[in-house]
């Protein structure tokens, strides 16, 4: 996992590795593969063992990375959106906010815009930009009626137009982003909770727009914690919108595109979805924990 760094003895290494020239070039240190009794990488590393020839693994210095594309999807979009488990350090480099991992510094100082709200920088541009073409190209948005299919009772009780992670294929990914990147945050900032992995059956994102659904009532959460994640930015792509915490007559407005607002679901945060007046406005919720 890349937790440790330096240089290691090794009596044996194959598939993969670099040879000095200047020791291929020495005749009487040149490598030998040739034995009776072993098969070839085992020759080799007897020899230069044989010959006092130092065998090391490295990872001081970054060479490279191997990835897997055995499974590579191309059903979608933006492919490289599923390949957070697979090919993690890419997925990082090409999603994750350059600021993401500052949070998880023990003297860091939160941003909290409310009283036990938090706020987090999660995700790039990129990621954002891509993560709302997937669901406009899929493009099944829901009526934003009470009445629900794709719930098992049929029914919801505050109910907003959105697509679920699982109609895009996109619910284990979305999981695994839960516990890998969200849980790290989130026992930064609520001491002496730990749940892992996160259990979260309601994951979706949420389309504001004046003439289809542009404010959300109050409400409390069905979860533990919630998350809200937003995909674009006020005052660009729409105008009004945001978080207002009735309890704490606190609103969150200036949200900040891949941004991440944290807070308790149930009891002590009843809020409601201010009034998107322009525009188009996209938001990442999961009910973490119900």
């Amino acid at each position: 996992n890349n937790e440790r760094r330096g240089l290691w003895n090794v009596p044996y290494f194959s598939a993969c590795y670099l040879i000095s020239g200047n020791l291929i070039r020495d005749p009487e240190r040149h490598p030998d593969y040739s034995d009776d009794t072993l098969d070839p990488d085992m020759a080799l590393a007897k020899s230069l063992r044989d010959k006092n020839v130092f065998l090391y693994v490295s990872n001081r210095i970054n060479f490279g990375h191997l990835i897997n594309n055995d499974k590579f999807p191309t059903a979608h979009l933006n492919n490289e959106l599923w390949e957070v488990a697979t090919n993690r350090f890419d997925w990082e480099r090409r999603y994750l906010h350059e600021n993401y991992s500052q949070s998880l510094e023990p003297d860091h100082e939160q941003s909290t815009p409310c009283p036990d709200v938090y706020w987090f920088p999660m995700f790039n541009e990129k990621f954002c930009d891509e993560f709302v073409a997937e669901a406009e190209h899929f493009g099944k948005w829901s009526s934003g009626s009470n009445h629900d299919e794709r719930l098992a009772g049929g029914y919801e009780a505050v109910p907003t137009r959105d697509i679920h992670m699982n109609q895009l294929g996109y619910e284990e990914e979305w999981l695994y982003i839960l516990d890998t990147y969200v849980r790290p945050l989130q026992e930064a900032v609520f001491i002496g909770y730990f749940h892992q992995p996160p259990r979260s059956i309601m994951n979706f994102m949420v389309r504001y727009r004046p003439d289809e659904q542009p404010y959300l009532r109050p409400h409390h959460d069905s979860s533990t914690y919630t998350i809200n994640v937003a995909l674009n930015s006020v005052g660009v792509d729409y105008e009004g919108g945001g978080c207002n915490f009735l309890r704490y007559n606190c609103r969150v407005t200036d949200t900040k595109k891949g941004h991440m607002l944290m807070h308790p679901g149930r009891l002590t945060h009843y809020h409601e979805g201010l009034h998107t007046t322009k525009g188009t406005r996209y938001i990442m919720i999961s009910f973490v924990d119900p």
